[in-house]
């Protein structure tokens, strides 16, 4: 989940195609910073010999020590943000690391599993290690074949064939990139069930975690293949496998401007996000039916008459997704009568599920690169099952290596807190599950395009809710101070719950528990004391009477016990002012598309609360964007 840059340029009258490789690396790192920010480094090569420099802690830190202590203009540089793993976020443990007497550079996303092992040998040469990293072994692996078993000849491919051969040792799921000094113009990288794309440009080119570590200098990107190794140079891009065949990479246009992934005057990105929600829900379903409002799914390249034989859906997801994906499930069991599990993915291959060729499994992933994620969906295409990947990143492993795709279209989401992912997520699946009932004909053409119409007005609806959002953004701030906060829900309103509750966990900092309304009584009311405050996600009054009524009745126990009842509820619901303290009111909407809206007030509400403790709401502590380990 480390952000990682690479660039070689070609001098055009003493410049470097116009760009300093340094200021090319830190511009993407700026950029990636979202995906590590334990510490941060840079090397480039000048003059046959590397230079670097590496800080712990935020990007700024090894800014101001490149102000003390400048690095020169060249045509070469690596640089990397990184999440700890293998060692704490020390100086020592920064990337990058140098190996082969200095002359060698290399920095690292992911785990070398038989790191251990490959140290042995090689302190057993007489290797000296300076950190407690996996990536200075494979630093020092690479070293000794280039230097002691290649003889340090660069005239055969000398770095690309030590890679190779390196990488054939490695066990794990990796992304390395080197220099050499004696190499000046070329960057080595190589991916193993780790991101890595590159960055075509003029006279230039690019490596990146994802394509906003260059989307500044370049729009034409070109995605890897598993295990794959990629040399650069200013006028060339050679991809072969570990063991030297050449190989291809895919070519593909990258359709969102470097504006998007800026702030674009708010406070934060996820304010910025936030606001971006209405366009990332309509983006989702843009294209996506005809003008009958049949769906039209181009994206799935999975044959009608296969998903017509499906008897089993699994949603595999991590986090907000899993959440994303347990409202998959109401809508799609209600529309298409198949049932449908929401699985962790991290725990999904380890129980022995039961799968075979009439199993859909439907993969949540806003990057693309979530490694539990991706483990499961190659387990389960292993076992047989059909696999459609829901997913924000173009061109990332997950949708790769699913049978199908169905991209969102939410835009860069650089915020480790997901928002606008989430809302376009449960879009996706919505249309997913229409999409199925339509091909297997459970309900009628024309209820379908109801729905579809109703989901053309939640951009709107969204709009006013962030528009009327002023008494809850008062609220957050008078309750920043509290120590633990707890959400209820049922139906679709329990995960929106569960959502609410972590987005307090991951930003905030303070004690919230997400609980089924019903649950109440079998536990979580021992929790409730005077004062205790307690989100409640209240279904609508209409078409499901019974159990709004049943909410209506926890708020009052809760509010008998001392609880301060904060209500999300429907504009035009009565029944709830005289047990709340507060009520947030959201446009009706049918039922099963309440989330689209009642999500909204808590993300606005734990935005604020963070911010007003004074908080890094972007960048919450150890964690990043992009979860690439297992």
């Amino acid at each position: 989940m480390c952000g990682i840059v690479g660039y070689v340029g070609r001098s055009v009258d003493g410049a470097v195609n116009g760009h300093s490789a340094l200021d090319v690396v830190l511009e993407g790192l700026r950029r990636l910073e979202y995906r590590g920010y334990d510490s941060a480094g840079v090397a480039v090569v000048s003059d046959g010999v590397i230079e670097s420099r590496k800080k712990s802690g935020k990007l700024s830190n090894l800014l101001a020590e490149l102000e003390e202590r400048p690095l020169p203009e060249t045509l070469t540089g690596i640089g990397h943000t990184r999440w700890a793993t293998h060692g704490g976020p020390t100086d020592r443990n920064a990337h990058p690391h140098l190996a082969d007497g200095g002359k060698l550079a290399v920095i690292h996303n992911g785990i070398i599993e038989n790191f251990a092992e490959l140290k042995l040998e090689l302190v057993e040469k007489g290797v000296t290690f300076l950190s407690e990293t996996d990536t200075e072994v494979a630093a020092a692996l690479l070293a000794d074949i280039f230097r002691n078993q290649l003889g340090g000849d660069v005239s055969n491919g000398g770095l690309t064939k030590a890679m190779e051969l390196a990488c054939q040792r490695l066990e794990g799921a990796f992304t390395l990139l080197a220099v050499h000094a004696d190499q000046p113009d070329v960057v080595v990288a190589a991916r193993r069930n780790s991101p890595l794309v590159v960055g075509l440009g003029e006279g230039e080119n690019f490596l990146g975690s994802d394509v906003s570590g260059f989307i500044d200098y370049t729009r034409r990107a070109v995605e890897l293949g598993q295990d794959q190794i990629v040399t650069i140079t200013a006028d060339s891009v050679e991809i072969t496998d570990f063991f030297g065949n050449p190989a291809e990479g895919k070519e593909y246009h990258v359709d969102w401007d470097p504006a998007s992934a800026k702030k674009g005057g708010f406070s934060s990105f996820m304010e910025k996000e936030i606001h971006d929600q209405p366009d990332a829900v309509a983006q989702t379903l843009l294209g996506r039916s005809d003008l009958e409002g049949k769906l039209t799914l181009s994206e799935l390249r999975i044959d009608p008459e296969l998903l017509k034989q499906v008897n089993k859906i699994v949603v595999l997801a991590c986090g907000t997704a899993a959440y994303a994906g347990t409202v998959a499930k109401y809508a799609i069991e209600n529309w298409c009568r198949i049932p449908t599990e929401v699985e962790l993915a991290h725990e999904f291959r380890y129980r022995d599920p039961i799968l075979d060729e009439n199993t859909l499994v439907v993969s949540i992933s806003q990057s693309g690169e979530t490694m539990d994620t991706l483990m499961a969906v190659r387990y389960a295409r292993e076992q047989g099952a059909k696999t459609i990947s829901i997913c924000n990143t173009n061109g990332s492993t997950i949708p790769r290596e699913s049978d199908a795709v169905l991209y969102t279209h939410a835009g860069p989401e650089i915020a480790v807190a997901s928002t606008k992912a989430f809302l376009a997520q449960i879009t996706a699946a919505y249309l997913l599950g229409l999409y199925l009932a339509q091909l297997r004909g459970n309900i009628f053409s024309g209820q379908i395009k109801d729905v579809l119409a109703d989901l053309a007005k939640i951009p709107d609806k969204i709009q006013t809710i962030l528009d009327n959002a002023g008494p809850l953004r008062e609220l957050a701030r008078s309750m920043a101070d509290e120590k633990s906060v707890l959400f209820l829900g049922r139906h679709v309103g329990y995960p929106v719950a569960l959502e609410g509750a972590l987005k307090l966990k991951e930003i905030a900092y303070i004690h919230a528990e997400g609980f089924a309304a019903g649950e109440l009584k079998h536990g979580p009311i021992a929790l409730i004391d005077e004062g205790q405050p307690v989100f409640v996600v209240v279904p609508s009054p209409r078409g499901r009477d019974s159990l709004h009524a049943k909410v209506v009745s926890n708020i009052q126990e809760i509010r008998a016990r001392g609880a301060r009842t904060l209500v999300i509820a429907e504009e035009g619901d009565e029944a709830v002012k005289a047990y709340a303290e507060h009520v947030f009111y959201v446009p009706e909407t049918p039922t099963l598309l309440m989330p689209l809206l009642t999500t909204v007030p808590l993300q606005i509400f734990a935005a604020e609360l963070a911010a007003a403790k004074g908080y890094d709401v972007d960048q919450p502590r150890n964690l990043a964007k992009s979860v690439t380990v297992e």
